[in-house]
């Protein structure tokens, strides 16, 4: 399928690995110039380049924290009228609530509540004015499904996706679209657990693993980050300008509701 975004711009945030990575990966196909983020700026200008050698389009690093303002104004620099907005960014460590005082409940909103929220309040006027924009926030299934232990994370998300929901009404008729996808169970460095940096599991032990963690998923697998790209791929295309404001589960059937 065509998604008809060639040649569109897209800031995609906290995009050298996982999920991130897939959602440029697929962007990059549908032929949309990219400017991508992360912390680690050799493994952001590996994943760039490989962008560039596969697709031939347009990538520029902006490596950073995307919770940093200054991270934030370098990547609005690099492109300052972006036409679809990914936002991404790693959810706090698996703890105890007892164990969270106010600066670490404040780091993880800011992180996944309201550094989203600032990028949208930067790009979303020029959107509008446009008349064309793609806004998807890599949201959790812990929206849906809180878990003890990620508490920081399912409230902060949550937050995010109450706020913008007001939000995303307000721009529709601009063709502006705001949506949510809710992963939950991916192959990702997250679900390996603790790891060196770099190290490479065994064949064995991850195909345990894996059987393990998917059990309880309808699919019997886990997804991918390509997969996960290719949805958000289509958010951002040209035929989803009548889907906004929803929250869309990438989890193999895992969240049970008819509604």
């Amino acid at each position: 399928m065509d998604l008809g975004i060639s040649g569109r711009k897209a800031i995609v945030c906290a995009s050298s690995k996982g999920l991130g990575r897939g959602c440029a990966m697929a962007l990059a196909e549908a032929g949309c110039d990219l400017v991508v983020n992360g912390r680690d700026a050799a493994l952001l200008a590996k994943t760039a380049a490989e962008i560039r050698e596969r697709y031939k389009v347009t990538v520029t690093e902006v490596a950073g924290d995307v919770s940093d303002p200054k991270v934030q104004k370098a990547l609005l620099a690099a492109c300052p009228e972006p036409d679809i907005l990914v936002n991404n960014n790693g959810g706090p460590p698996f703890r105890d609530f007892r164990e969270l005082d106010r600066e670490k409940i404040l780091a993880g909103v800011t992180n996944n509540m309201v550094t989203p929220i600032e990028l949208v309040q930067a790009v979303i006027d020029g959107m509008a004015a446009r008349g064309f924009g793609r806004i998807v926030n890599i949201t959790s299934l812990s929206v849906y499904t809180p878990l003890a232990g990620l508490d920081l994370s399912s409230g902060a998300r949550a937050g995010l996706t109450s706020f913008l929901a007001g939000v995303a009404r307000t721009v529709a008729d601009k063709n502006v679209t705001i949506n949510n996808l809710l992963p939950g169970k991916l192959d990702t460095d997250r679900l390996r657990g603790p790891h060196e940096p770099g190290s490479v599991e065994d064949p064995a032990a991850a195909a345990a693993r894996k059987a393990r963690i998917s059990a309880d998923i309808p699919a019997k697998r886990l997804g991918t980050p390509e997969e996960f790209g290719q949805i958000c791929a289509f958010l951002c295309s040209v035929h989803a300008g009548y889907l906004t404001g929803q929250n869309i589960p990438v989890d193999g059937g895992l969240y049970v509701s008819a509604f």
